[in-house]
């Protein structure tokens, strides 16, 4: 019995595990390991009976958290625009304008895949797109099948570290972290993650063309009349948004000090990157709409078409990200901003009607509850794991291991990625990080750098070979069967499941070497962030202590009950009233004697 009230709480978490490996949903697990563990606590006499009277303060707690009004928000408008024809638009535009180069499908659908994560922020809606528009042109024109389908897989799953991203909604939420600071730290390290991707698709295009050709001349579809590409009047309005977007950002500290009215010396990258980015859209947007209204002709169709159809979720970009960095609004509003602007959207393009809005409505809802479902589990087991020491038991676990920070941070990454073969990530940000946050905070680990970090690593749980949830999203729109293609009319060979897993291994170990990098420069991560003031508490009470013996004590202050100096006349009692036997009189007088100055307030 000694041996049980001892150990409880890692017995307790060793139940967790046997409670999930015997296949129970993983809400009702949590929640029935609590509600057990509890109840053989308190007859153990490990923690008292008063400590299930902290769950339902616990669960209204969950009910009454306005930051996870965001998860349902950003869901709806990821479904939307999915549903509105926006990924179809991109990809065959940005198709277009990639296609001509060698890998030009694989960087086009990694770009698009980068705009759909700062969009939609759904990993599935990114990769369900993505396979059911580019696998089949990408198969067609005899893009190596393994790289497809990884490419593929890989940059839907950007949606889980740029934001808007739902897991670090929810990392904020259980490290206790603004939401908008987790957004800002994880910009960065999104958008290079891309760019890793990027390298590795240029250096297949090197070293083996044939694997990434390029897109044949009759597929290219917006020509001019005269047989032209139309690159020109593109590249001339590329480089007058870009030239906009980098006076911006160089001249951004100068525009917060005029608008402020006072001197403003830095501006964080991030704030940056978004205001040049809005500026430069903003600029080319203008440009096509002159040369559309009037009819001038200066642009290309390339160039028209190019800026139409990436205007709307740049735009979509801003109002969201643009408004949680620069402070405008919290991320709960920006979601809300979002799915508004994603009906609008929706609607102005005509592919929205009552049934696609109700589907969308319907998964939002399905996607919530669960979230809801997972939390209530989660803070019941919690709950009773915090009556049982458990926070300690991990305390003591981690601190112990060699190396310091960065001891605990790779063995935490290394746990993390193998339980991300079993766990998805809304179960390891309610059952792992709930353990880990406490411990990292008291080792001097910055919360932030610490969330986008697991973040990062849990994005490999969507790749891992043979349960990565993203595999399985491209293997249920992936061809199983040979078809006949409608464009070339030949025969185009399916997609096996093996070939879907090889091509996931490159880009998973592209997210690790990304965690690497992580862990080694954090300045990726919390250089974005906003400067912490540091107060020196000591020498503000010196200051004060030498305030009051300068001034004599209270004295010489303006405070009106304050006891005169010496010499000075004291305040008079008030009067008496002339008629005590009439209280409203007696009153007023009394209130017209305390409201009078003092003698020496008189005398100034």
């Amino acid at each position: 019995m000694e041996f049980l009230t001892t150990n409880y709480a890692p017995i307790m978490f060793a139940g967790l595990i046997v409670f999930l490996l015997l296949g129970f949903p993983v809400a009702f697990s949590l929640g029935a390991c609590g509600l057990l563990f509890g109840f053989v606590g308190i007859e153990l006499g490990v923690f008292p009976a008063s400590v299930m009277a902290w769950l339902p303060q616990r669960l209204i707690g969950i009910m009454a958290n306005d930051t996870l009004l965001a998860v349902p928000f950003f869901t709806f408008m990821g479904l939307i625009l999915e549903r509105s024809g926006m990924a179809e638009d991109l990809l065959d535009t940005v198709g277009q304008v990639f296609g001509p180069i060698r890998g030009g499908l694989a960087l086009a659908v990694i770009f698009v895949g980068a705009l759909l994560a700062a969009t939609t922020g759904v990993v599935a809606a990114s990769v369900i797109s993505m396979g059911l528009i580019s696998l089949p042109i990408m198969l067609r024109y005899g893009y190596d099948r393994s790289l497809s389908s990884g490419v593929i897989a890989a940059s839907g799953t950007l949606a889980q570290i740029i934001p808007p991203s739902l897991v670090l909604i929810l990392m904020a939420d259980q490290l206790g972290r603004s939401v908008g600071e987790m957004y800002k730290g994880a910009f960065i390290p999104g958008f290079m993650l891309m760019g890793l991707y990027v390298l590795w698709v240029v250096i297949l295009a090197i070293f083996k063309p044939h694997a990434v050709p390029a897109l044949p001349p009759e597929a290219r579809i917006y020509r001019e009349d005269d047989g032209r590409s139309g690159y020109l009047s593109l590249a001339v309005v590329m480089v007058l948004s870009t030239g906009l977007a980098i006076f911006l950002a160089a001249h951004m500290a100068d525009v917060h000090t005029w608008w402020q009215g006072e001197e403003v010396l830095d501006v964080p990258t991030d704030e940056k990157v978004v205001t040049a980015m809005c500026g430069g859209t903003f600029l080319a947007f203008v440009i096509a709409s002159i040369n559309r209204v009037f009819k001038l002709g200066l642009l290309s169709r390339l160039a028209e078409r190019v800026t139409f159809v990436l205007i709307p979720p740049l735009l979509l970009i801003f109002l969201v990200l643009g408004t949680i960095f620069l402070g405008i609004a919290t991320p709960t509003e920006g979601g809300a901003m979002g799915a508004m602007a994603a009906l609008v959207i929706g609607f102005a393009r005509g592919r929205l009607n009552m049934k696609l809005l109700q589907q969308a409505l319907a998964s939002t809802t399905k996607l919530a509850s669960f979230v809801m479902f997972i939390m209530v589990g989660a803070t019941t087991f919690s709950m009773i794991f915090q009556a049982a020491d458990g926070p300690k038991w991990v305390e003591h676990l981690m601190s112990s291991l060699p190396g310091g920070q960065i001891g605990f941070l790779i063995v935490v990454n290394l746990m993390i990625f193998f339980l991300a073969f079993f766990l998805d990530y809304f179960e390891l940000s309610f059952i792992v990080v709930p353990l880990l946050g406490p411990v990292a905070e008291k080792m001097g680990i910055d919360l932030i750098w610490f969330g986008v970090l697991l973040a990062m690593n849990m994005q490999t749980s969507f790749m891992h070979p043979p349960f990565g949830f993203a595999l399985f999203f491209l293997r249920s729109v992936a061809p199983d069967k040979p078809y006949l293609d409608r464009v070339t009319h030949k025969t185009i060979q399916p997609v096996t499941t093996m070939q879907i897993y090889k091509g996931a291994i490159p880009f998973v170990l592209i997210q690790l070497i990304m965690v690497s990098v992580l862990i080694a420069f954090p300045g990726i991560v919390t250089g974005s962030l906003d400067k912490k003031v540091e107060v020196n508490m000591e020498a503000v009470g010196s200051q004060m202590m030498d305030a009051l013996q300068n001034n004599e004590g209270y004295g010489n202050s303006d405070d009106p009950f304050a006891t005169p100096p010496a010499g000075e006349e004291a305040t008079p009692e008030p009067p008496a009233p002339e008629d005590a036997t009439d209280p409203a009189k007696a009153l007023q007088d009394a209130l017209d004697a305390a409201a009078a100055p003092p003698a020496s307030e008189a005398a100034r």
